[in-house]
């Protein structure tokens, strides 16, 4: 199925791919919208990275997108089709799993169009590899809407700008009335088979957002992590890497939180 392409076309054109037919969905305009509820914000299968960027229907999606590749790319890739291609090093299957969104698929079964809700836990199954089946395809992504008094970080480190990240972590951190720690969940980039979620609000405690020790909460991140080394960094860098982005990015997304909370 050809949407943007740009995940598509490279593996084409690098011979990881031979299929015997190609699909251009691009004239079917029932799937370029954006939809933005009380619940969340439904991205259909066309819609371009750049677009749900300009949307800011949900604050992490477009700060997310402000990191995947360059502006050219972002131009005509798709936010569906990032999360179909499933890979791990890539910035919005995080975005997914860590909202804990899910993606919608349908197929033709002869007689009626079928669908189907896959959550994102269940959705990414392996490096560049996700639950859609045979003859499915992905017509929308779902992610849920953040709620009162919450607040978002995605902190990566790249060689280069527009890299894959090294490694990368995003963070989503909500506070009661009082500004104590309700809820802290990050999803990692980049080291391991498929984005890495971790819940760490237990082991935060109930206490204020300014007083919480976020390297406790980031090592337990770290150990969690399965990086593998390759020539831009060993396992080990990573693993460290991802560690110290968790801290950043849990304190980022706390400050932002009581930020939220003030306003």
């Amino acid at each position: 199925m050809l949407a943007g392409g740009q995940s598509l076309i490279p593996m084409l054109n690098m011979r990881l791919a031979a299929p015997e037919h190609l699909v251009d969905i691009n004239r079917i305009a029932a799937l370029e919208s954006i939809t933005v509820t009380r619940g969340g914000v439904e991205v259909g299968a066309l819609v371009r990275h750049a677009q749900a960027e300009r949307s800011g229907a949900h604050p992490l999606l477009a700060r997310a997108l402000r990191l995947v590749a360059h502006p050219v790319i972002r131009n005509r890739g798709t936010v569906v089709g990032s999360l179909v291609h499933a890979d791990p090093a890539a910035e919005l299957p995080a975005v997914l799993a860590v909202l804990d969104g899910h993606v919608r698929l349908a197929r033709w079964d002869g007689s009626a169009r079928a669908e189907r809700e896959v959550a994102a836990r269940d959705f990414f199954t392996g490096p560049m590899e996700s639950a859609a089946g045979p003859g499915e395809l992905a017509v929308s992504a779902f992610f849920p809407a953040l709620g009162p008094r919450t607040g978002v970080a995605f902190e990566e480190v790249a060689r280069r700008h527009g890299d894959y990240a090294l490694a990368g972590v995003c963070a989503v951190v909500a506070l009661d009335e009082d500004g104590r720690v309700e809820s802290a969940r990050v999803a990692c980039v980049g080291v391991g088979p498929v984005p890495l979620v971790v819940d760490v609000g237990e082991v935060c405690g109930r206490v204020p957002a300014e007083a919480a020790d976020w390297a406790f909460p980031a090592g337990i991140v770290r150990a969690r992590s399965e990086p593998e080394g390759d020539v831009h960094a060993s396992a080990a860098y990573r693993a460290h890497l991802v560690g110290v982005l968790a801290e950043r990015a849990l304190r980022n997304a706390a400050r932002e939180g009581a930020a939220a909370r003030g306003a």
